[in-house]
């Protein structure tokens, strides 16, 4: 697959983040407030992957990481599922959502924090809006105001589900569409144009564990995130490395051609077990194009070129 030439005169893509961060989630917003390509208007904070209080107070950690100035505003997505009991993914991401790294205690989320819906309404023109965790918050937009959701929100790009590769939450289910079965099925048959980035491609997108040692001396913070994932990587899954799922969703904004994609129709197991977040093929399902092929060596290039530059291999053969 050839590589594409992205001219720095394009015009920036305006999108809105949502997400739930999370060490994977770190590296992607990294990656996405390190990127001219793309125009981050607003990041929009959900449970997931740690509770609410947490991810906002990492998000803001994350942001002071960024190397240039950056003002973007903070909004407030769900607490919890629509339904389900509010599970979050501490053997994964540690306590805080962010492995060993330090991070001062959360404060306390106020009220008045823009909820993502204030913070699509607020946007001129329509934008693309990234999930990077549970759709919870797109879901409750589209219950409280699907008039705003629909006219500011031009396509909806999620790192969710899967097809043919096995679950990372259960045997069949990945963990966001896991978390929250019934948003992601109000948020499908809303049909906004949603491309799925799922376990099928971001299963191939690995930090090898040698690439994170290197980063232990000049990017201690990132690396103490980096070494909890890691660890678990190895112990639960005998993985020399972390599979970092939402660095592909930002990656594909930057580099589309990485990514192939096939027009599908789905449903989403609402059983409880190991079906529960079940994304499968149904001929009456709702229409989603879902990605089932990558090419890595472009995707790793730029996460090593814009957020982990110490960690980089030597020579280009160990980008694939």
């Amino acid at each position: 697959m050839p590589e594409a030439t992205h001219p720095a005169s394009r015009i920036p893509l305006p999108v809105i983040i949502d997400t739930d961060p999370g060490i994977d989630d770190c590296l992607a917003l990294l990656l996405a407030l390190n990127s001219p390509e793309l125009e981050v208007r607003g990041i929009s904070i959900s449970y997931g992957n740690t509770v609410v209080e947490n991810a906002y107070r990492n998000a803001v950690e994350i942001i002071r990481k960024v190397k240039h100035f950056v003002r973007v505003p903070l909004g407030i997505g769900a607490r919890r599922p629509l339904k389900r009991q509010l599970q979050v993914a501490a053997d994964t991401h540690g306590p805080s959502g962010l492995g060993y790294a330090e991070v001062p205690p959360p404060g306390v989320i106020l009220d008045y924090v823009r909820p993502l819906e204030r913070l699509l309404d607020e946007q001129p023109e329509p934008v693309t809006l990234v999930t990077l965790g549970p759709v919870t918050s797109l879901a409750l937009a589209l219950r409280s105001n699907p008039a705003v959701v629909r006219e500011k929100v031009s396509r909806h790009v999620a790192m969710i589900g899967n097809i043919e590769a096995a679950g990372n939450q259960t045997r069949f289910s990945e963990f966001n569409a896991w978390c929250d079965p019934e948003a992601l099925t109000t948020v499908l048959a809303a049909e906004i144009p949603t491309e799925m980035i799922g376990l099928d491609v971001t299963r191939k997108l690995v930090v090898k564990g040698t690439e994170v040692e290197r980063l232990a001396s000049s990017s201690p913070w990132l690396y103490d995130a980096l070494r909890f994932y890691v660890e678990f990587h190895k112990s639960h899954e005998g993985l020399d490395g972390a599979v970092v799922n939402d660095v592909l969703a930002i990656a594909y904004l930057i580099q589309p051609d990485v990514l192939t994609f096939s027009d599908l129709r789905l449903t989403v197991n609402l059983d409880d077990g190991q079906s529960r977040g079940r994304t499968r093929l149904d001929p009456k399902g709702s229409f989603v194009r879902v990605a089932m092929d990558v090419h890595p060596p472009p995707v790793r290039r730029l996460l090593f070129e814009r957020v982990l530059p110490a960690g980089a291999p030597a020579d280009a053969e160990a980008m694939a």
